[in-house]
């Protein structure tokens, strides 16, 4: 039996036929095979490509390089504002009361203070809506000479400066007890701690997200309440003076630079130069401050005449970092969600230097102190309060409270669910500030659209974005062979933008296709997502998420370009964002740029049709869709696939349910868009596109959002295409029943009505 097998094969083989094929064949793997290159040309037009490395890390290093130059020539144009500050600090966003009042809880019972003719009581007050200021409030018996609001660091509490021991390493001086004793009102607030919390990042930045979104700060929350505090002190007509150690010092500095209330401004543990604020917590950053405001421009709006400036004991606070300070940056394994971030401590010839640029009276100056609040910083906050003129006698006093050791967690826990929820009420009314923002958006035809839309896609660039206005630089093309596959070749090519930033990307054509200009070309843009590059969208490299779409497309007749984008390395392309803050910019004021000049290198390409130039994006090239085809108009049309939602929910909102979508407590710290949920939300986006044809491609088990989010924010733009502007045929949506991942069936329909017609 086995020999007339033998001979039975033997028999097929002798005819051509190959018995094995089936199980000696590999299967003809899904995406497209490419292969290197190895003779290096160049496409007509362009020099020869000669740059090697990653180019990745050469983007990233120029835009780094380049937005550290920018802080550092902010310091020549600043010009202090108090309205401007008020504005960046989100300060006016949130009515404030107009009766609110201090609020007794309960007494703290001492002995030693009745002995002293002084009452110690723990207290809140109305700041705005349902947020209320907590703290002590330290009284003296009789009339008092005037009032003072004292405010510690984040991490101490008001017990610390009122008197019991605690707080930076040090043993405190009973300063709040002391200025009781001399006769003056003593309020000392709480703040929100740096403790880490639940998501792995403090509790300051876990509430400054959502603020950030919505156009506040949670330093604007914790100043609102001391302003607050303030008009209620004031009513008696009293001097109010204001001092603080810390954190507590920066919120000194601000109010006394926004309320010309405060006679006396004493800051300690603070001052300093400002140009790398962005490596500070999270918390810190302040949209556009240094484009207007270092320390010193601050300290010009208080005045010489009354600031008190102490170069003593500073905070110390690292997160994320080792013992000595060093931040942990592109680490794809930290535990932690929140920034990197570390206090900023002066040397004394830095704090003097800061001191040096304060315009008009110069202010008091103290260095040397070991502690903060020395006794001459204090005598002369004193003075300049015009109340006192003798030697203060805090440094004999000492108060060992016997208080419930866990009213402050409780006291932190209601101060953080008080800001939370106030956050979440500003999410859900940023829908009627964006209403109101667009309020000279008119609808009635195409033609008035196109003229009212404009002066918004200028606001967006301007307000959120953010533009640099520095001219482009010339094209300087370079290219050269990259690979070739089944009917498609392609190059590198890179192109000059700024000063040490390029444009890199893979330019992939049909392989029969003549480069002389005898027949142009559609043209997709493919942007690839976050931690991307461009060779994942064009072969087996992450295939699953990006199905090869760039070659694909081309294997179909298109010319295909997919650039490598800003949003790479982990931490590092995350503090680029946070340096970018700092001068009122954001990562796509660098990108926008980048693609400007892909647009003009291919509208100059002889077989490239400049008129039909489509943008296609997963992911966080999805979030580029939203962005970049709104403010470079010579994109045709735009495709947002998995990533397009109801995207300030999925910034700002903290509900349980919404958390397991929202990046309020995820990793990606970078995200926040400083008061994009007053302005534009996706909806208001892709208004911007519009008349352009756009789409959205959305996977029913795509993570990014529920479906619900997607369906809500579409039907807004669906609105704006179909019922007011009457082209229903430019917008559509394909759902699928798949994960985030390109689809590539509805959008290479979409593409084809709209680049081949």
């Amino acid at each position: 039996m086995g020999c007339m097998k033998y001979f039975f094969l033997c028999g097929l083989i002798a005819f051509g036929l190959n018995p094995f094929s089936a199980v000696s064949q590999e299967k003809k793997p899904d995406w497209p095979v490419l292969e290197n290159v190895t003779e290096q040309k160049a496409l007509p037009g362009t020099a020869l490509l000669i740059e090697k490395g990653d180019f990745a890390d050469l983007i990233l290093k120029g835009a780094d390089a380049y937005v550290l130059k920018q802080i550092e020539q902010s310091k020549q144009g600043r010009k202090p504002s108090r309205e401007k500050l008020r504005e960046i600090l989100g300060l006016d966003r949130d009515a404030v009361p107009t009766d609110s009042k201090i609020e007794y809880n309960d007494t703290i019972s001492d002995p030693r203070f009745k002995s002293m003719g002084i009452e110690v009581r723990r207290v809140r007050w109305n700041a705005f809506r349902d947020v209320y200021g907590y703290g002590l409030f330290i009284e003296p018996k009789g009339e008092p000479s005037g009032s003072i609001i004292l405010i510690p660091d984040a991490d101490q509490e008001p017990e610390n400066l009122a008197g019991e021991s605690g707080g930076l390493d040090q043993d405190s001086r009973a300063i709040g007890l002391g200025l009781a004793a001399e006769g003056y009102r003593v309020l000392v607030p709480s703040l929100i701690r740096r403790d880490v919390g639940k998501y792995k990042m403090t509790n300051r930045e876990y509430l400054h997200r959502p603020a950030f979104e919505l156009g506040r700060t949670l330093i604007g929350y914790e100043l609102q309440k001391i302003l607050v505090a303030a008009s209620v002190l004031s009513k008696d007509k009293k001097p109010v003076g204001i001092a603080g150690v810390g954190e507590g010092g920066r919120l000194a500095l601000y109010a006394g630079a926004v309320d010309e209330r405060f006679q006396s401004v004493l800051v300690s543990g603070y001052f300093s130069p400002r140009e790398n604020v962005w490596m500070e917590p999270a918390d810190r950053s302040v949209a556009g401050l240094l484009n207007h405001h270092g320390d010193a421009e601050i300290a010009s709006l208080v005045g010489g005449d009354k600031l008190i400036l102490e170069h003593a004991a500073y905070p110390q606070h690292v997160f994320r970092g080792d013992e000595n300070g060093v931040l942990s940056l592109s680490s794809e394994s930290a535990p932690q969600n929140g920034k990197p971030g570390k206090l900023l401590i002066p040397t004394e010839a830095e704090f003097l230097d800061e001191v040096s640029r304060i315009q008009g009276t110069p202010p008091f100056v103290k260095t040397g102190s070991e502690d903060f609040f020395s006794k001459e910083s204090e005598e002369k906050f004193l003075q300049t309060l015009g109340t006192k003129e003798g030697e203060p006698n805090s440094d004999k006093l000492i108060w060992a409270s016997k208080a419930d050791p866990e009213f402050p967690d409780e006291r932190q826990e209601m101060q953080i669910a008080e800001i939370d929820r106030h956050n979440q009420w500003a999410l859900i009314d940023s829908r009627l500030q964006r209403k109101a923002y667009f309020k000279d958006l008119k609808t009635d035809d195409l033609a008035m659209f196109e003229k009212t839309v404009e002066p918004y896609r200028e606001k967006f660039y301007r307000d959120v974005v953010g533009d640099y206005g520095d001219a482009r630089l010339p094209l300087n093309a370079r290219s050269r062979s990259y690979q070739k596959g089944e009917g498609v070749v392609s190059y590198e090519v890179a192109l000059d933008v700024h000063p040490g930033i390029m444009a890199y990307g893979i330019l992939t054509l049909p392989e029969d296709f003549s480069l002389d200009g005898s027949e142009k070309r559609p043209v997709v843009v493919c942007q690839h997502g976050l931690e991307g590059r461009p060779q994942d969208v064009i072969s087996e490299q992450k295939y699953k998420a990006y199905s090869a779409y760039a070659t694909r497309l081309a294997q179909e007749g298109y010319i295909t370009f997919a650039p490598q984008n800003l949003y790479i390395f982990h931490d590092r392309f995350r503090m680029l964002q946070f340096q970018s803050y700092s001068v009122g910019k954001t990562l796509f004021s660098l990108i926008v740029p980048q693609h400007e000049q892909i647009i003009d290198w291919l509208s100059e390409q002889p077989f490239v049709d400049a008129e039909k130039i489509g943008f296609y994006g997963l992911s966080y090239g999805g979030k580029s869709a939203m962005r970049i085809p709104a403010l470079v108009d010579r994109y045709a049309l735009s495709i947002c696939s998995a990533d397009f939602n109801e995207w300030i929910w999925k910034n700002a909102a903290t509900d349980p349910e919404s958390l397991r979508y929202s990046y309020a407590n995820k990793r990606e710290y970078e995200m926040y868009e400083f008061n994009l949920g007053n302005t534009f939300n996706y909806a208001e986006m892709a208004w911007l596109i519009c008349p352009r044809p756009f789409m959205v491609e959305r996977g029913h088990f795509d993570g990014v959002a529920p479906d619900e989010w997607v369906a809500f924010e579409y039907a807004r733009v669906r609105n704006l295409y179909a019922a007011r502007l009457g082209i229903p045929e430019k917008t559509t949506i394909e759902w699928f029943p798949g994960p985030h991942k390109i689809n590539g069936v509805g959008t290479f329909g979409f593409l084809n009505q709209w680049l081949r017609q």
